[in-house]
């Protein structure tokens, strides 16, 4: 089970970071760049039908991004409480009685950030895709896709994190051999 979790997790990560991405995407105000011609794709639903949006929530659910969501807001009141009373550690009790009293407005809010991100899902497809991509969870090679996931997710972070350090040394050193040309140090 915590091999799961974790395969969830970082599931869940990825998924809300591209719901992210798209929901970034969606505010941008310039005009978007003319897509390349596809297969021909179901459009994306502005409304999508319950239907959609059930199987979207089956497939967040089933990567965990349900319980994602769900811990930033305990998360984020445990951090607040460490980080105040480490320099006031005379209101911890006040501090606490009064987080436990305002989670409740603040759990709300989680719970319409997953019902936006099962709707955002679920305009993504056709309805007839999510469900078969809600279905794919639920057989085998579904289940070990998510069981196998957070062993890849931590490998290609290793991956990922040594190529973005040596990144960030070579675009610093790239840029400074050029802007010396120009007689710029930095």
């Amino acid at each position: 089970m915590p091999a799961r979790a974790g395969i969830a997790k970082g599931l869940a990560l990825i998924l809300f970071a591209a719901l992210s991405v798209s929901a970034a995407r969606a505010a941008n105000t310039a005009p978007p760049a003319a897509p390349a011609p596809a297969a021909k794709a179901p459009a994306a639903s502005s409304s999508p039908s319950p239907a959609a949006v059930a199987a979207a929530d089956k497939i967040l659910g089933d990567i965990g991004l349900k319980e994602s969501i769900a811990i930033v807001v305990p998360g984020m009141m445990a951090e607040l409480e460490t980080n105040v009373t480490r320099t006031r550690p005379e209101i911890r009790d006040s501090l606490h009685a009064t987080l436990k009293a305002i989670q409740p407005e603040f759990d709300q809010t989680a719970k319409q950030t997953y019902i936006t991100a099962a709707t955002l899902l679920a305009q993504q497809m056709s309805e007839k895709d999510i469900a078969d991509v809600a279905a794919f969870f639920e057989s085998p090679a579904g289940k070990k896709y998510v069981e196998v996931t957070p062993v890849f997710m931590q490998k290609l972070s290793d991956v990922t994190g040594a190529w973005r350090e040596k990144l960030s040394t070579d675009i610093l050193e790239r840029a400074r051999q050029e802007m010396k040309k120009k007689g710029i140090d930095f």
